[in-house]
């Protein structure tokens, strides 16, 4: 069992002495509490009062102890050490003989009041504190059973703090109080009246009480005199008049040999952390808090109904006088955490805690009618270890949630250490949900819980894996011993220590089987080592690997806030969290063991990231080999080796391939879609990536930077699948869209002149780009397929040229002047793309001469000049584009010379040896003859010509003439009403919001009128009107 306390007599009555000890009283001027051993805390109350049967008050001393380990290793100093006049516990000052007649039934003090409080012959006494001197009987107190004394700091309405100390006194149904306010008496008194006679009193707050009844327990408010009964179980909470236990009618301590009868139960109560107290009658308890309501806790198991109870921060203690026992448990799980035997001790003596309920009870006393004990603590850190070297992990980390961060060296770090040996024995018993969720609450170290696990989800960060290794190594080091120890024989100090240290690992191995308190907390074995631990396999295996995976998706997260993708840690974190250091400590709790520098850091926390994934990859083959593949589409740490051979042995070749894209591993992965695309054509199966496709869909998602390794790996696509191959440089993305045009048209170039038109087409057509040297590229493509004439069909040959005119007759941006060279002028099927590049180098003549003479096309040269005439008016200015049309004045036509008389004198005066051509000379003159210079126009006709042949030109002529004239008759109409509309406005102020009748606006100014700036009269003034 745990060793919180132990006893020690500072007071036993010599055997001569008759006389038997009622109560004590302990005090001083600092505090009021027994210093505990091995603890440190404020200088103690060194006055110990003790009342005798026979009247008499004994005042001791209280000396300091001694803490033996710091005297047998001589720490204390010749001064500090206690002369033999102090080396016993106490040291009997003086005895009041006559300070009371009758037996001394309680003690208490008034400290700021200097008053000592006396219970004897059922009579309230008030003495002098120094000299023990009666100043005061309260005689209305006479027949008092009981009192309570409690002493509060209370602040005023002005925030001024003040002792207030109240005495409660229980005189058979009525409580009479009394209460100090910094020492000074209130002459009031006010008497609360209760329905059955009061047995006990206890302080639950500065204002209320506990008053234990005949039949049950009321909560008085002593400020409002307010009375709330207590519902309990049992003898608790029963009606008035009644009394019943937990097995019946009546209480179990008042059954005796002879059958039922005996006294009745003393209910007790008593205070127990803040806001809470702590009920008890007979073997039933109730726990409530300070409004007398139920805390909902079960109740303690005592099989013997307790003389007394209490509570010394942090242990609920309760003494069974029929065993001479104290029992020692902890206040919430109510487990039996120690028993201390006290032969015929019948009362506990606890210092009222003033200020702090935490602090108080660290040291107490046990009272017999002979002997007093002192009740030493032990440091809590010491308690601690016993209770995890004992295996009562429940008990440690509950005693641990009590205690205050001051208590404790290291409090969080101890807490979390505990509950992951709890979680890590809680695996061994497969236990694995409740192991992993434990492991998960103190964000356990990735490392201590995947060790756990086998090689096959572990890898070599298994225990057994470890085991296994340290045992070679150890063969081979005994083989290596063995071979240079021949002849020589062990030293006998070492073989006795190691006989010892065995003798003491099997004794504690045989003491720590796992079993079950009486409050039901579990002590755990001990930690088996690696090779010893459960084999996990089968279903057990699956059960723990499920469980393991939300752990491992949760370091997964938590890693990922110190971990940038790339491996180095992340600066911003120091700035979000409150300082840097926070973050450290934040980093370290997902480590093993704790690094020096920041370079160790981020090492151990990419290492620990690397373990999480792997090991989270090898949970999801193992249990659900479907999970795996969205593990590879996110930033991971994985080890590729492992993942390579893991996905190889199960031919999951996709996700190995999206493995590979994830850590950037683009030739590995690029050489197999390669393997499996050419050995696997027309193999649909989803395991294997087949034909090209996968490989495009891989290469449109590499940077441009790789551009090298696009170039290596596409060419196998576009020798199986052409246009799929040529997806991963026209797909309509930003990667494709980004890589270096030049490299890759020198690369199709390369490869095959249809792929480059191709190319070329989308980045100039699709793209927009403007290139030069793209546009120039393209036209010697076309011109140099025109010329090989490698067709496979006429259509084919058809689309070719048609594209080759298109492209050379819509693109601006290739030079004219190298391509007509490329042109031969003798070959027909050159004609028309020689003439549109003289039509972009400005040469109309010339292209047009190729139009007539040449191609012998009127209709083609007529739809050259309206491109041209179309392409002039467009580059003119607005207003002179729109003197440009059919509509623009003879003056004007007779000056400008358009592509059409061009034209006309092609037709009609031809270079020899061509003849003139009337018939599309009068049609062209029919049809545009409006739009060419009519003295230039007339002069190309030759006289021989009929003027009836010339109808269609005169009639257009006039018919353009007379729409001149009509036009300017309706601008100037327009014009007309348009300045009406705007005279209107402004005289008026028609149709415009707010105008105020224009410039027919009139105001009138009175002589009461003043302006609206300055307030002032306008008189004969000169006035201004505002818009408004």
């Amino acid at each position: 069992m745990l060793s919180a306390f132990t006893a020690r007599p500072i007071v036993e009555l010599k055997q001569r002495d008759k006389s038997k000890i009622e109560c004590i009283l302990a005090y001083g001027s600092e505090c009021q509490t027994i210093r505990p051993a091995k603890l440190t805390c404020p200088p103690l109350g060194d006055r110990l009062l003790v009342g005798l049967n026979v009247g008499s008050l004994r005042i001791y001393r209280v000396n300091e102890p001694i803490d033996e380990a710091q005297a047998q290793n001589g720490s204390t100093t010749a001064d500090e050490r206690p002369s033999s006049a102090k080396s016993h516990a106490v040291d009997l000052m003086r005895e009041e003989e006559k300070f009371s007649k009758y037996k001394i039934e309680q003690l208490a003090v008034v400290k700021e009041a200097n008053l000592l409080v006396s219970l004897s012959n059922a009579v309230v006494s008030i003495h002098d504190l120094q000299t023990y001197e009666l100043h005061e009987t309260l005689v209305k107190t006479k027949g008092a059973t009981t009192f309570a004394i409690t002493s509060n700091i209370v602040k005023d309405p002005f925030g001024v703090p003040s002792i207030v100390s109240r005495l409660a006194v229980a005189v058979k149904r009525r409580v009479i109080l009394w209460s100090w306010h910094d020492s000074e008496l209130n002459p009031d008194t006010s008497e609360i009246t209760l329905v059955t006679g009061v047995k006990t009193l206890t302080w639950a707050t500065g204002t209320k009480l506990i008053a234990g009844l005949t039949s049950t327990y009321v909560l008085v408010d002593v400020e409002t005199s307010n009375v709330t009964d207590i519902v309990g179980p049992g003898s608790i909470g029963g009606a008035a008049g009644q009394d019943g236990g937990r097995f019946g009618g009546v209480g179990v301590s008042t059954i005796n040999y002879m059958g039922l009868g005996g006294a009745a139960p003393k209910p007790l109560a008593s205070q127990l952390g803040e806001g809470e107290l702590l009920l008890a009658k007979d073997i039933n308890t109730l726990f409530i808090d300070t409004e007398g309501q139920s805390l909902g806790r079960r109740q303690i198991p005592w099989a013997i109904a307790p003389e007394a109870v209490g509570y010394s921060y942090p242990y609920l203690l309760a003494l069974q006088a029929t065993k001479g026992t104290l029992e020692v448990r902890n206040p919430q799980t109510l487990t039996l955490l120690q028993t201390i035997s006290l032969p015929h001790a019948s009362q506990l003596y606890i210092s009222q805690p003033n200020i702090s309920l935490a602090h108080a009870g660290k040291g107490f006393l046990v009272i017999s009618e002979r002997c007093i004990w002192r009740m030493g603590a032990l440091e809590y850190d010491s308690q601690i270890d016993a209770l995890v070297e004992r295996g009562r992990l429940d008990e440690a980390i509950s005693l641990l949630g009590m205690l205050e961060d001051a208590l404790l060296k290291d409090k969080e770090g101890r807490m979390r250490e505990i509950k992951m040996l709890k979680a890590q024995w809680l695996f061994d018993l497969r236990r694995y949900r409740e192991s992993l969720d434990l492991f998960t609450e103190v964000s356990a170290p990735p490392e201590r819980v995947i060790r756990l696990f086998p090689p096959l989800i572990a890898g070599n960060a298994s225990s057994s894996a470890v085991a296994e290794e340290s045992t070679e190594h150890k063969e081979q080091s005994d083989e290596h011993d063995t071979s240079h120890e021949d002849g020589k024989s062990g030293s006998p100090d070492l073989e006795k220590k190691q006989s010892t240290e065995e003798t003491a690992s099997k004794d504690a191995q045989s003491s720590h089987h796992p079993s079950t308190s009486d409050g039901g907390s579990i002590n755990y074995p001990k930690l088996k080592a690696a090779d010893e631990g459960p084999v996990l396999e089968g279903k057990d295996l699956k059960a723990a690997t499920a469980e393991l995976r939300p752990f491992l998706v949760s370091a997964r997260t938590r890693l990922q806030r110190y971990l940038n993708p790339d491996g180095t840690l992340k600066d911003s974190q120091a700035s979000i969290d409150a300082s840097a250091s926070r973050v450290q400590q934040a980093q370290e709790l997902l480590l093993a063991h704790a690094p020096q520098t920041s370079e160790e850091r981020r090492q151990q926390m990419l290492e620990t990231a690397k373990l999480v994934d792997t090991t989270l990859f090898r949970a999801y083959m193992f249990a659900s080999p479907s999970l795996a593949g969205p593990l590879f589409r996110l930033d991971n740490f994985c080890d590729p080796e492992v993942i390579k051979e893991k996905l190889t042995e199960t031919e999951r070749y996709n996700d190995l391939v999206d493995f590979f894209y994830g850590k950037k591993l683009h030739r590995q992965a690029l050489e197999l879609l390669e393997r499996f695309g050419k050995e696997g054509q027309g193999d649909e199966k989803a395991s294997q990536p087949a034909g090209p496709r996968r490989t495009v869909a891989y290469l449109q998602n590499l940077p441009p930077d790789l551009i090298d390794l696009i170039f290596r790996f596409v060419e196998w696509p576009l020798d199986e699948d052409p246009d799929c191959g040529m997806e991963v440089f026209l797909a309509d993305s930003e990667n494709a869209e980004s890589l270096p045009r030049q490299r890759v048209l020198d690369f199709l170039q390369k490869k095959d002149k249809t792929l480059a038109v191709k190319y070329l087409k989308h980045v100039i057509m699709e793209l927009n780009d403007m290139t030069p040297s793209f546009h120039q590229n393209l036209v010697e493509i076309y011109i140099q397929g025109l010329q090989d004439g490698r067709f496979g069909d006429k259509s084919a040959k058809t689309r070719w040229e048609k594209d080759t005119l298109d492209f050379l007759r819509n693109s601006r941006a290739y030079q004219p002047y190298k391509a007509i060279k490329l042109l031969p002028a003798e070959d027909p099927k050159f004609y028309e793309a020689r003439a549109i590049v003289l039509s972009k180098m400005g040469q109309h003549r010339q292209a047009l001469d190729i139009y007539v003479f040449k191609l012998k096309d009127p209709d083609k040269a007529e739809d050259y000049c309206n491109q041209v005439q179309l392409s002039e008016g467009s580059s003119l200015s607005p207003n002179f584009a729109k003197c440009s049309q059919p509509s623009l004045a003879s003056d004007l036509q007779d000056k400008t010379t358009s592509i059409y008389h061009t034209l006309l004198s092609l037709y009609l005066s031809p270079p020899p040896p061509h003849k003139p051509q009337w018939g599309p000379a009068l049609a062209l003159l029919a049809k545009h003859g409006s739009r060419m210079p009519a003295s230039s126009t007339l002069d190309l006709i030759p006289e021989v010509l009929p003027v009836k042949e010339l109808e269609s030109y005169f009639r257009g002529r006039i018919r353009g003439a007379n729409s001149i004239v009509n036009e300017t008759r309706v601008v100037a109409s327009l014009r007309n009403s348009m300045a009406f509309s705007e005279e209107a406005k402004l005289g008026l102020g028609d149709g415009v919001p707010g105008a105020n009748r224009g410039r027919g606006r009139s105001v009138l100014i009175t002589e009461e009128r003043v302006c609206g700036v300055c307030y002032k009269r306008f008189g004969g003034s000169a006035v201004k009107v505002l818009p408004k």
